[in-house]
């Protein structure tokens, strides 16, 4: 199912990892929150780490997690942040997992999708 409304043509699945991507931020009170999508539809959330010797951003963070639960590939990438464009190294990890062509999606903390690229 594709859904045309603000946010653009997104699938209900995609709308589903902005949508906890964004509760992560909120809940955690983190400057940006992430959800990845493995190739069996699990879903794997979380927020930014800063700790004094690791830093990882919240979509790496989540890119982590699904690896280390033993996914095998991504589907699709969220992230939620006041940043205009996701990171180069965000969208490393995404592809380090889930190939070039794997959707990421940046919407800003109220939610609105502000871009779509692939991992690429």
């Amino acid at each position: 199912m594709t859904l045309s409304s603000e946010h653009g043509d997104l699938g209900a699945e995609d709308l589903k990892i902005i949508t906890l991507a964004r509760s992560a931020r909120a809940r955690n009170g983190v400057p940006e929150g992430a959800a990845v999508r493995d190739e069996t539809g699990r879903t794997y959330v979380a927020g930014t780490v800063e700790l004094e010797s690791l830093k990882l951003s919240a979509l790496q963070t989540a890119v982590a997690m699904a690896v280390a639960s033993g996914a095998q590939s991504l589907e699709a990438a969220a992230v939620v942040s006041s940043a205009g464009a996701a990171s180069a190294a965000d969208r490393a990890a995404v592809r380090d997992l889930g190939g070039p062509e794997t959707p990421v999606l940046l919407a800003g903390p109220d939610g609105q999708l502000r871009e779509a690229v692939t991992a690429g």
